[in-house]
């Protein structure tokens, strides 16, 4: 090893990301991967208790992590999921992880 901390090499302060089905398993890991090292994130769930839940989990390790309840298998709820990332992250996304 370089001496280097995981902190010091890896730092996505400023970054953000949009990582859809992140409340269970691998998405979950993911967002709590990327939130720990300083990225703003954005998950989605199908159901509101399962992104509530997790939200509440994120806010309380300090996580900023925001959600939205939608179906990445709707077109519709898609394009709904897009807008609000790109209001809460004026536009900016830095990393996507996409998983139907």
């Amino acid at each position: 090893m370089d001496g280097f901390s995981k902190d010091k090499r890896w730092n996505l302060q400023g970054m953000t990301a949009l990582v859809t089905g992140g409340t269970k398993g691998i998405g979950y890991a993911i967002v709590e991967e990327l939130a720990g090292l300083g990225a703003r994130v954005h998950t989605c769930s199908r159901t509101i208790t399962e992104l509530n839940d997790c939200l509440l989990e994120w806010k309380a390790k300090g996580f900023r992590v925001t959600g939205s309840v939608c179906d990445v298998s709707n077109q519709a709820q898609r394009e709904k999921l897009l807008n609000a990332v790109s209001s809460e992250f004026n536009g900016k996304l830095n990393v996507l992880i996409f998983q139907s």
